[in-house]
């Protein structure tokens, strides 16, 4: 959400930029933490150690890649937002929300499934949005400066959301893994 609050009102809530540089160091302890507990564990738990492991990065991916987004708005002095990169943050929120929504099924034991499916939809919708904001970079004659700088930030968010669907696909391989035991 901070991701997609910056975008929407940049510049004028640059400081938020900020704010995904302490969520993202923050996510990095959350991960180193995970990675250490999961190499105590014992060998019979429905998570092994890799898949744990394989999670953990890949949910640190999509917070890598928001933060990489949020920063680089600052050094490439972007002047105002792009509908289409408040369109593609707006579907990281969702698929972000779904990960939560899945990572919590995962725990309780509750149908993770749809969540999946959201978070595989949302991802497709990701791409749609990527291609069209990229060809609405090369109609009109944008400033080749401003293409460069947009098409790099059209791709760390599009990075974001595509770590999701990662995150995913390693939560459908722990569900088929846990289900063969």
């Amino acid at each position: 959400m901070v991701l997609r609050d910056l975008i929407a009102d940049y510049p004028l809530h640059s400081e938020l930029a900020r704010e995904l540089v302490v969520l993202e160091h923050e996510g990095d302890r959350i991960t180193h933490d995970l990675i250490v507990q999961l190499g105590s564990q014992k060998k019979t738990a429905v998570v092994t150690a890799e898949d744990g492991y394989a999670l953990a990065t890949t949910l640190d991916d999509i917070v890598d890649y928001a933060e990489q987004t949020g920063d680089m708005l600052g050094v490439y002095g972007v002047e105002a937002p792009m509908e289409q990169a408040v369109k593609m943050a707006e579907v990281l929120v969702g698929a972000a929300e779904q990960v939560a929504v899945a990572l919590r099924s995962l725990r309780t034991g509750n149908d993770i499934n749809p969540a999946l499916v959201e978070i595989h939809r949302l991802e497709n919708e990701g791409d749609v949005l990527h291609r069209e904001a990229l060809a609405a970079l090369f109609t009109g004659g944008i400033d080749p400066m401003v293409v460069i700088r947009w098409k790099d930030i059209f791709s760390w968010i599009e990075g974001s959301i595509d770590s999701c669907e990662q995150v995913a696909h390693r939560l459908e391989g722990i569900v088929l893994r846990a289900g063969r035991s």
